[in-house]
């Protein structure tokens, strides 16, 4: 038979059973049935008669409040974990917080602090998480007036070496922040970048500006040009840019320390849609070595054998080539350091022979005189 006690029975049973107010009270009270109470419940050692319940239905009320959850299964087959709900901390000077405790596994695994603000942790109807957020829009959404922050912190407890990394956004940029590396911003966006600024496809390629990068590095703009900057800021400080400019389809590399000292690749369309290709260096180009068949400027040194002009001329014309230019092959590449290195030889030679036949003409001409 249920047992239908009014408020004021149900304060009168807690307080003789906290308080000791009758000769009764000394031991516990047992119901054998179940116990309804019509109105609220008040349980502690400080209720009191007359007790102001506003709306509350069940009060706890006294310097240690704990609701404790003994699961006595006794068999493997059970799950048996005891729990606790605890509210404030019971020392001097203790902290206070509403826990929820796994007594079982001694540990605490949730916790509000007091004073944590409204919508601290926030689920709506639809499960969507807000976090200082109380009408979530995503899976999980957070709000801060300042920088909302992700922190990702593997502690070394597992004994791998501890490292902190932050994601965070706001009103400059969205970044990543390594945290442990003296706060490194080694990633950031910043507000208003356009649609696929870096775009990875599924086979690795990454485009900047196109979401459908052709090539494992793909560049596109829709104006002035894609441009690559390549700076070094050791010494001497040096800025190289690449960039295809529109209209006229060339493909530069410009020094930008010095300008206009470049390099030009020009395609042109032709009517047959065949292209030439053309190079154009302002400035100078400077190798870093040369070689010259025979040995650059040695036809001058005393003792070489150089040939005469008959012996030259012979091979020349028997082998289709100038001796030391050495042949050059349609369509094939050249080396354009080697083969100036025996151009510039040979017209060494050449000079030679023009002075030897210059001072045959002069010799000639003073005999016809005489």
């Amino acid at each position: 038979m249920k047992q239908l006690l009014s408020t004021a029975s149900a304060v009168a049973i807690a307080g003789s059973m906290m308080l000791g107010l009758s000769t009764a009270a000394t031991a516990d009270q047992v119901f054998n049935d179940d116990v309804i109470i019509s109105f609220s419940l008040c349980v502690g050692n400080d209720c009191v008669n007359g007790e102001s319940f506003g709306f509350d239905t069940i009060r706890l009320k006294e310097n240690n409040l704990r609701i404790g959850f003994d699961d006595t299964s006794n068999s493997a087959s059970f799950p048996r974990n005891d729990w606790e709900i605890e509210v404030n901390s019971s020392n001097n000077g203790g902290e206070e917080y509403f826990a929820i405790d796994d007594v079982t596994g001694g540990r605490t695994p949730f916790r509000v602090q007091a004073g944590a603000p409204t919508g601290s942790l926030w689920i709506d109807s639809a499960g969507d998480v807000g976090i200082g957020q109380q009408t979530p829009i995503t899976e999980v959404h957070i709000t801060s007036g300042d920088t909302p922050t992700i922190r990702l912190e593997q502690d070394g407890t597992s004994g791998f070496t501890a490292q902190t990394y932050d994601i965070a956004a706001n009103e400059t940029n969205f970044f990543i922040r390594d945290v442990t590396n003296g706060s490194r911003l080694g990633f950031r966006m910043r507000p208003g970048a356009p649609e696929s600024s870096i775009d990875i496809a599924a086979d690795g390629d990454v485009g900047m500006g196109t979401g459908s990068p052709q090539a494992d590095l793909h560049i596109r703009r829709s104006n002035n040009g894609p441009k690559i900057a390549l700076e070094s800021t050791g010494t001497p400080d040096r800025t190289w840019e690449m960039v295809v400019r529109d209209g006229d389809g060339e493909f530069a590399i410009n020094d930008l320390d010095q300008p206009g000292a470049e390099f030009v690749f020009v395609s042109s369309a032709s009517s047959s849609s065949s292209f030439a290709h053309g190079l154009t260096i302002v400035g100078s180009i400077t190798t870093s070595g040369t070689t010259c068949g025979t040995g650059c400027d040695a036809v001058f040194e005393e003792g070489f054998a150089l040939p005469t002009i008959e012996e030259h001329a012979e091979a020349m014309f028997s082998q289709g080539y100038l001796p030391n230019v050495g042949p050059t092959i349609e369509n094939a590449p050249i080396n354009l350091t080697d083969k100036v290195g025996r151009m510039l030889n040979e017209l060494e030679t050449a000079h030679i022979y023009i002075a030897q036949l210059n001072d045959r003409i002069v010799r000639l001409e003073g005999e016809r005189e005489h």
